[in-house]
């Protein structure tokens, strides 16, 4: 009777070890880059294969290349904002598109390339927009401002790959910055609200809630896709973590990072609670944690440059907003783009910009990568 027990406990032991194994091998398969994905959608329909670029082109927005994390955003925006998911949809949809009939390299398609920059202007037309929701005269701009991002990606990425630098979201600063100043806010077409200047003054200033500038950090995760309600924030933080439990740290770091400086320079109560003084430092951090293999050095140059993204994103801000415009992400763009052209030690750990992965696999390649550059050296003295 002990021999039979004994033998059911060992056998039930050995189930829960093989469910766990498949459970985790599962996760696996859905985290990071999901490579293994390419080779089964080869050859499915056009149809299927346009979902999945467009899913990377979501997430591409974050420095990931997930497609189960870009539903997961996509969710996120449609239960904040119906309105807003459907353009984000359009906006992602309308880039890619216009990069496959222009012909742009289908490896960089494929790795929705070419969809994040539409998908962000999109977004912002909504979110600016004061003709309300579903304002249906607005999918013009939509999509004219979706498909002109892709020529400037490509024109752009042809002039920074001489310094082996992204165009990151350089298309969606440019277009959605003309867009609002071409039509303005009283426009009899496509009006926008004019935006205030973090740094201006309250007439009716009240005290500072700690617990909403506590709820404002996860909320600056949400706002870099101009999203501002906690639980699809949580959401978008958790699509993150899908993709890269380290990317998600650096999140979370560099929107605290901001919100903390946002503090520092007393800027407006509601910049705070709705996070729009973290998500640039948010950026910011995850640039540097995508581009550069993790190392504790190169988590403190990834808080500093959070620290710097923030600060910039104030000093825009107000510069800005004294002609009612948004910074928008100019100063995670541009600090980002400076921190990948750093030289001395910390260069070594630069990932070269074709080979980015998610922030794990980047620490496991990390030899192949020193073996490459030892090559170089070497070559470089004969």
């Amino acid at each position: 009777m002990w021999i039979e027990t004994k033998t059911e406990m060992e056998e039930a032991s050995r189930t829960r070890a093989s469910f766990s194994r498949r459970v985790l091998n599962g996760l696996l398969l859905c985290s990071g880059d999901m490579e293994h994905l390419d080779k089964y959608m080869k050859d499915k329909s056009f149809v299927l294969q346009l979902a999945v670029c467009g899913l990377r082109g979501v997430t591409r927005v974050i420095l990931a290349n997930n497609p189960l994390s870009g539903g997961l955003i996509l969710g996120a925006l449609y239960w904040a904002s119906p309105w807003q998911g459907l353009l984000g949809t359009l906006g992602v949809l309308a880039s890619t598109l216009t990069a496959v009939i222009t012909g742009q390299d289908s490896v960089e398609v494929a790795g929705g390339h070419h969809g994040f920059n539409g998908m962000l202007v999109s977004l912002l037309m909504g979110v600016y927009s004061s003709a309300g929701d579903w304002y249906w005269w607005l999918l013009l701009p939509v999509f004219l401002g979706s498909a002109t991002c892709v020529f400037l990606f490509s024109g752009l990425s042809s002039f920074l790959d001489r310094w082996d630098l992204p165009a990151a979201v350089f298309p969606f600063n440019i277009i959605i910055i003309l867009y609002l100043l071409c039509t303005g806010p009283e426009h009899p077409c496509f009006p926008h609200h004019s935006v205030k200047p973090p740094g201006a003054l309250e007439p009716n200033a009240t005290e500072l809630i700690a617990l909403q500038v506590i709820r404002g950090i996860p909320l600056g995760v949400g706002q870099i896709f101009a999203c501002g309600d906690l639980g699809p924030s949580l959401l978008i933080l958790g699509a993150v973590f899908l993709y890269s439990p380290l990317l998600a740290v650096h999140a979370l770091l560099g929107s605290t990072v901001g919100t903390l400086t946002g503090l520092s320079m007393a800027v407006r109560h509601e910049s705070l609670y709705s996070g729009l003084s973290g998500f640039n430092g948010a950026l910011g951090c995850m640039a540097v944690g995508g581009f550069f293999i993790f190392s504790l050095w190169t988590h403190l140059f990834a808080i500093t440059s959070a620290l710097f993204s923030a600060y910039a994103d104030i000093a825009l801000s107000n510069l800005m907003g004294t002609v009612g415009l948004p910074a928008c992400s100019w100063a995670a763009t541009l600090v980002a783009t400076l921190m990948l052209l750093l030289t001395g030690s910390l260069a070594a750990y630069r990932i070269p910009t074709g080979q980015v992965r998610a922030p794990e696999r980047n620490l496991q390649l990390r030899s192949q990568w020193e073996a490459g550059n030892t090559e170089e050296r070497e070559s470089a003295d004969v």
